[in-house]
């Protein structure tokens, strides 16, 4: 490996917030930690998608509206997320895609139903595709990225009712 390649590598770090990379090619190992990496924590593999129940909200109750007003309040363009939706979230950066390759079929669409441990998607990290799995039971319920698109740590990228 050669120097551009791992000052590279540290500036794709330094962006991301990754506190350790570890690489191995052939004989050749490299291992950078930043600052921020704990000794506690050592990752064998890519880590597995955050599955979590979106937090009870409580709602502010609706502002006084102006007697003199004529016109209906408008109706919420989108419907509102039911609290029993089960969230899976990326567990890395990187580019989403919805297929293993742009000439194959999505991995899952809406309505779709998943099973634990099924692939529902890919991440590319650095140049290394990551399969994503499923942590629960349930139907696609909502798809919340465009393919190819980027896609940030813990965002959420689709609504599951659980089975």
């Amino acid at each position: 490996m050669e120097l551009k390649e791992i000052q590279e590598l540290i500036r794709m770090m330094s962006k991301s917030g990754l506190a350790e990379l570890k690489m191995k090619k052939g004989d050749f190992e490299l291992v950078l930690r930043t600052d921020m990496a704990r000794d506690t924590i050592t990752y064998a593999s890519a880590p597995s998608p955050m599955v979590m129940a979106p937090a009870a909200t409580t709602q502010a109750p609706p502002a006084q509206q102006d007697t003199k007003s004529t016109s209906p309040a408008a109706a919420p363009s989108t419907p509102e997320v039911s609290n029993n939706y089960v969230e899976i979230k990326s567990p890395m950066v990187g580019t989403f895609y919805r297929s293993p390759s742009p000439d194959k079929a999505p991995y899952i669409k809406v309505g779709d139903k998943v099973e634990t441990g099924q692939v529902v998607c890919m991440i590319e990290a650095m140049k290394l595709f990551n399969e994503i799995e499923s942590e629960i039971s349930g139907t696609i319920v909502k798809i919340l990225v465009e393919d190819a698109a980027p896609v940030e740590y813990d965002q959420v990228l689709f609504l599951v009712e659980p089975a």
